[in-house]
């Protein structure tokens, strides 16, 4: 019995040091299609004077730091799997970075709300034929990133670590699609005014869900919440 005890620890430990490694190699990825985007829709945000596309682009930064964050969270990890207490240490780690990158977020947003209102105060001329080009190509850009980071996964949320990673992906992916509605919407029917509203909107939502992920990680790190053992 305690054999076989022993058979399902090490299977269950196995199959963490996979999970992690997986996710490590995932952000990775991820963090190499953001960077490259980051910089051209921050480049092409200031040319074009688009506070959607520049909101999006620095957005990009942010998530590249935070996701560098959940990519040495998941090296520290998976160095430290063979140590005593692995899982406990593991988990505080998980939801160190979790917390770290949701702050990220949440300055980000404010960030956002900020500059939109001075946008909306004083609007700037916007091109918008390279601004909606470039934030298609950060949409899609993102969208791939989403579905590199969902494929196969099905603990992300017991992984503070990676959902706050999935989470920043999202956003990102959320205001490319503000920024492009706001782009068309100024472009076509002259409601320029919609690019600095989708800033405010975006950067409410990013505030919610980042305060959101703040209270989550906090409970953990404050040992107020245990974390929910992983499915076998």
């Amino acid at each position: 019995m305690e054999l076989e005890h022993e058979h399902n620890d090490g299977h269950h430990h196995h199959h963490h040091e996979n999970i992690n490694a997986e996710n490590e190699r995932k952000t990775l990825i991820v963090i190499i299609f953001t960077v490259v985007t980051m910089i051209a829709e921050i480049f092409f945000g200031y040319i074009s004077n688009s506070m959607a596309l520049l909101a999006d682009g620095c957005h990009m930064g942010t998530h590249a730091f935070a996701l560098s964050i959940a990519f040495f969270a998941y090296f520290f990890i998976n160095k430290i799997q063979n140590c005593e207490n692995c899982e406990f240490v593991s988990s505080k780690i998980s939801a160190f970075a979790g917390y770290t990158s949701s702050l990220f977020l949440l300055v980000t947003a404010v960030w956002i709300i900020i500059e939109a209102g001075e946008r909306l105060l004083n609007p700037l001329k916007i091109s918008f034929n390279e601004a909606i080009l470039v934030a298609v190509i950060g949409l899609i850009v993102n969208l791939i990133c989403v579905v590199i980071m969902e494929y196969g996964n099905k603990h992300k949320d017991e992984d503070y670590n990676f959902k706050a990673a999935y989470l920043h992906i999202l956003t990102d992916a959320l205001t490319s699609v503000f920024a492009i509605v706001a782009l068309i919407a100024g472009k076509y029917i002259g409601w320029t005014f919609l690019d600095p509203i989708m800033g405010f909107v975006g950067g409410a939502l990013i505030l919610k869900w980042s305060i959101g992920l703040i209270k989550d990680t906090s409970k953990i790190l404050l040992d107020l919440k245990l974390l929910k053992p992983v499915e076998k």
